[in-house]
């Protein structure tokens, strides 16, 4: 593939501009459907126009459940070396100094819902604590390698509508390249950062990629065209509540046209149904009225719960998700059985995702102490357990590993979902308890040496 020069900005910026352009909006399009923005399918377009703005969509939020159920279950934890006692408290301090705690969160449901997001690694204004960012897609695009895999270029675009109406909107862009950063305004250069790290320090948050496609794919694709007839048939049953579900009156012997608006216009046949009134022409001295029985609206939910059953196959959520059951579970087990499938899709996600978040730890490493540490490539993202087993039968399994010996405290403290500051502050009170027991005074505080005379 052809691309610019390494020293040519200018070429770089506008490469990765096109590239964004071409694939901005299919990313638009998965963004609208999540946020249930998608227009009407299956819709008659005449009955669209004849019904104008009385026809809303009916809109059931199965790409929003979707992408929500899988990001639920991925939290970070923390950072760890293998060999490494305990979690790298460092990194974690970058972490919640960014408050990535809740970003995190947001750039998994982009990279769920529009198939990628990306976060943008900076020194900022103290290099001990870079600045780490999650970006939508929409905003930012990246360029791989397809041999390497690696990041050969990115470019983040926004503009900022201005308080003045007067004044026109003022368009950025950020261009990252592996030895520095370029900021623009307006087409302007006005600033730069010869950060000289060797790679681009943006790392893309790709859901489901291919070996053959690196873009990623979004967990909306399989169950759209399931979500868009559930709605089409919603709509229709909302228009049948309209038209038959109450019960129609009508009249042998009266033509439509007999029918006035208050200003003497004649109704349209259709105009006349929404009345709750059938004209049928025939003799005006026989005039008759009869009445249609209300129709049943049943079929209308045996289809929606045909579609949310295909949902829940394609997606792995339990049927209780999807509305398809509401009694209560006959046990533990029978709910960890039906959320098996989308335990391991989870796990999954925290395999691909938890690769992203280590590459970006580590540019954010080689920031802070000025050299790549070769350790890092050995770091581990920890992530919560994915599944919902319950405290009691946790803590139960956990016990008897521990009585048999077969992992330590420590351990056994962390499958139960303690964090590293929870389980040093709980080691430091075994040993102040261990030495009250044991009769064992503490060491005496050092006292400060006096003044030499």
């Amino acid at each position: 593939m052809w691309l610019p020069a390494a020293d040519d900005d200018a070429g770089w910026l506008a490469y990765l501009s096109r590239s964004h352009d071409n694939c901005r909006a299919g990313i638009q399009a998965l963004d609208d459907e999540y946020e249930g923005r998608s227009k009407i399918h299956y819709m008659q377009p005449e009955i669209e126009r004849e019904l104008g703005e009385r026809l809303a969509q009916v809109v059931i939020a199965w790409p929003q459940l979707v992408v929500d159920a899988l990001d639920e279950r991925l939290d970070v934890e923390g950072f760890r070396l293998p060999n490494a006692e305990s979690g790298d408290d460092d990194l974690w301090r970058v972490w919640q100094g960014n408050d990535l705690d809740d970003e995190s969160s947001l750039g998994h449901v982009d990279a769920l819902a529009l198939t990628r997001s990306y976060i943008c690694v900076g020194s900022g204004d103290d290099p001990s604590s870079p600045v780490v960012t999650l970006e939508s897609p929409l905003e930012v695009h990246a360029v791989t390698d397809p041999r390497t895999r690696q990041v050969l270029g990115a470019v983040r675009r926004w503009y900022q509508h201005p308080w003045d109406p007067a004044r026109e909107r003022s368009d950025y862009a950020t261009l990252y390249l592996p030895d520095r950063t370029v900021y623009y305004a307006d087409g302007q250069v006005i600033d730069r950062d010869e950060h000289r790290l060797g790679v681009v320090p943006v790392v893309p948050l790709t859901n489901r990629s291919r070996l053959a496609d690196q873009r990623g794919r979004s967990e909306l694709d399989p169950v759209l065209p399931l979500a868009h007839a559930a709605n089409k048939i919603l709509t229709d049953m909302m228009v049948a509540a309209e038209f038959v579900a109450l019960p129609l009156r009508g009249m042998f012997g009266v033509s439509p046209d007999d029918f006035k608006d208050e200003q003497g216009n004649s109704l349209s046949p259709l105009q006349v149904i929404m009345g709750r009134m059938l004209a049928i022409p025939g003799d005006p001295n026989g005039v008759k009225e009869f009445e249609f029985k209300p129709a049943d609206l049943s079929n209308f939910e045996r289809t929606v719960k045909l579609l949310a059953a295909l949902v829940a196959s394609l997606a792995g959520l339990p049927p209780a998700m999807v509305g398809l059951t509401t009694d209560n579970p006959a046990s533990a087990d029978a709910i960890r059985a039906s959320e098996a499938r989308l335990v391991k899709r989870a796990e999954r996600r925290q395999r691909t995702f938890g690769a992203s978040w280590e590459r970006a730890m580590r540019i954010v490493r080689r920031i802070q102490s000025g050299d790549w540490d070769p350790a890092m490539t050995r770091l581990e993202t920890v992530w919560r357990d994915a599944s919902t087993p319950t405290v009691a039968q946790k803590a139960d399994a956990v016990v008897k590993l521990h009585s048999e010996g077969i992992i330590t405290t420590r351990q056994a403290r962390l499958d139960l979902g303690y964090t590293d500051p929870q389980i040093s502050r709980m080691e430091a009170e075994d040993q102040e308890h261990q030495a009250r027991v044991l009769g064992i005074k503490p060491p005496p505080e050092p006292q400060p040496e006096p003044p030499v005379q």
